[in-house]
């Protein structure tokens, strides 16, 4: 009767998690308006260009960035190494509209940097040395590195699982280090880095801030302009179906690609990787190729910041400041705890009962991932209007519209957490506890819940970096005059003031740096058992 009741509960999340998704994707059968065949005629193709680009080059960056880094980290050591280790994640406190805001201010034509230049050079006035950034060759610079730590992390894991012996093999047949890294480290973790890969694909498409800070044509500007421009909801869903589609695309074309792969560790030992200690020129050329993206990533555009803030807007930090943090942290944390819940019940049913239905109904509700913030606050906003007509309730403009979305968007990053701490813990702990006399109820609240402390902890902190970075779906979603982090942010920077924006920018900043420290250290302590 239990596992009935719990399977119903976790079909009836899966449907709710799924129905703004359906709304989106059968507007498609609805009829197109002449504003739809407008956009198709005129902008339509720039959308699905710029966007193809940017997937492109912000992919080619990351790998660039990420990649390397974690090889570097995870087979060698060097001075500084675990200074640098650490400041290698801190990019991943900086959305990448804030780092838009910061780049801006910095490489404009009368920016810092081209001052910097023309006092130094005693230049004309109007002199420029750095191009403008306002491009999408700029947005490219600013997704790489702010989303260069998703490969960092994914492939620096993978690097450290990997057996000794199938390094120690490479050497005897005579490859150097770096061969070793392009020959070996690269194809064995193509997985890690594939879905690494994927990650940030998602975040880039669905972005809405920078590529409207750089005036680039995107299909998330191209909804927001049908919404608000055209005042026309029934064409921004069907924008919002067609960027959906082609995510789903991407995942087929991934998953086609790999079809034929195996990639089965035959090792017939798990000695941890040989670290090479580096020396002279290979340390100084390790040390620069990692302090590369720490010093653009995240130390000029917090310099940047913070130096707008001191100077210009050092008021911002009073009351309502702590007002805005409350709002940001407190939706993070309710959302995160929802997720926890349903996590550990999902995960627990499946590992007493092995259920296909229900794998694939966890499934359903992780795949909420890879749907683009604004997608979902359009199938959100769309659902909660039919409720409110046919209910005669008031769910639009409340706080309970930012928890759905949240839920849905980063439900997979708690229960990734949940999946990887119950797979530590072993059944026969499970048998012996049963012998004891918990029935299933209490061997979870026991045994298992006690247990999963840590992965509580880092699937919670994930999710609120998460949260607090959001943008687009906070900034649709959320009640008449509330205000979060990003949100005020965003308010001055649309509007052209910049040096307004970097007092909330900088607090963006500063709260994220908190759960990100803990997360790594949590990540660095399990690699190292």
């Amino acid at each position: 009767m239990g596992n009935r009741l719990g399977v119903l509960s976790i079909s009836l999340f899966a449907l709710l998690f799924s129905i703004p998704i359906l709304i989106i994707l059968l507007s498609l059968f609805n009829e197109y308006s002449e504003n739809w065949f407008h956009i198709y005629n005129t902008v339509l193709s720039e959308y699905v260009l710029n966007s193809f680009i940017l997937f492109f080059g912000v992919s080619v960056g990351v790998f660039i960035l990420g990649v390397p880094t974690a090889w570097i980290v995870a087979t060698s050591d060097f001075k500084f190494k675990k200074i640098i280790s650490c400041a290698l994640v801190l990019p991943f406190a900086v959305p990448p509209y804030i780092m838009a805001y910061s780049f801006t201010g910095l490489f404009d034509s009368y920016g810092t940097a081209n001052e910097l230049i023309r006092t130094a050079f005693d230049t004309a006035d109007n002199y420029v040395f750095f191009p403008s950034i306002r491009n999408i060759g700029g947005a490219i610079i600013v997704f790489s590195l702010t989303l260069y730590p998703y490969i960092y992390l994914i492939s620096y894991n993978a690097f450290l699982n990997q057996s000794r012996d199938i390094f120690d093999v490479s050497r005897t047949l005579g490859l150097s280090k770096i061969k070793t890294f392009f020959k070996i480290g690269i194809p064995i973790t193509r997985p890690a880095i594939v879905a690494g890969l994927m990650i940030v694909a998602m975040e880039t498409l669905s972005d809405f801030g920078a590529v409207e800070h750089f005036a680039v044509p995107t299909f998330t500007t191209g909804i927001f302009r049908a919404w608000f421009g055209l005042y026309d909801l029934t064409t921004a869903k069907q924008l919002a179906a067609n960027l959906f589609i082609i995510f789903l695309v991407l995942i087929a074309i991934e998953k086609f690609s790999r079809r034929k792969i195996n990639y089965i560790n035959n090792s017939i030992s798990n000695k941890n990787l040989t670290i090479t200690k580096l020396k002279g020129k290979w340390e100084s050329v390790a040390i620069a190729i990692c302090l590369i993206p720490i010093i653009f990533g995240f130390l000029i555009p917090s310099s940047q910041l913070l130096y707008w803030t001191i100077n210009y807007k050092l008021s911002f930090f009073d009351q309502n400041l702590l007002y805005t943090i409350f709002n940001s942290v407190y939706l993070a944390l309710i959302s995160g705890l929802f997720c926890i819940v349903i996590g550990t019940l999902i995960n627990y049913l499946l590992r007493i009962n092995k259920s296909k239905f229900l794998s694939l109904l966890n499934n359903i509700i992780t795949s909420g991932y890879g749907i683009p913030g604004i997608v979902l606050s359009v199938g959100i906003l769309n659902f909660f209007l039919f409720l409110d007509e046919s209910l005669n309730v008031f769910l639009i403009g409340t706080v309970l519209g930012l928890i759905f979305a949240y839920s849905i968007k980063f439900y997979a990053l708690p229960n990734s957490s949940i999946q990887s701490g119950l797979k530590k813990i072993s059944v026969n702990l499970d048998d012996v506890t049963k012998t004891m006399g918990y029935n299933k109820i209490k061997l979870l609240l026991k045994v298992h819940v006690p247990l999963l402390r840590n992965s509580y902890l880092t699937g919670i902190l994930i999710f609120m970096i998460d949260v607090i970075k959001e943008l687009p779906m906070t900034l649709i979603l959320r009640p008449f005059n509330f205000n979060t982090l990003s949100v005020s942010a965003y308010t001055y920077a649309a509007d052209e003031r910049m040096v307004e924006a970097a007092a909330p920018s900088i607090a963006i900043i500063m709260v994220c740096l908190i759960p990100i420290f803990f997360v790594f250290k949590s990540i660095k302590e399990t690699t190292d058992e």
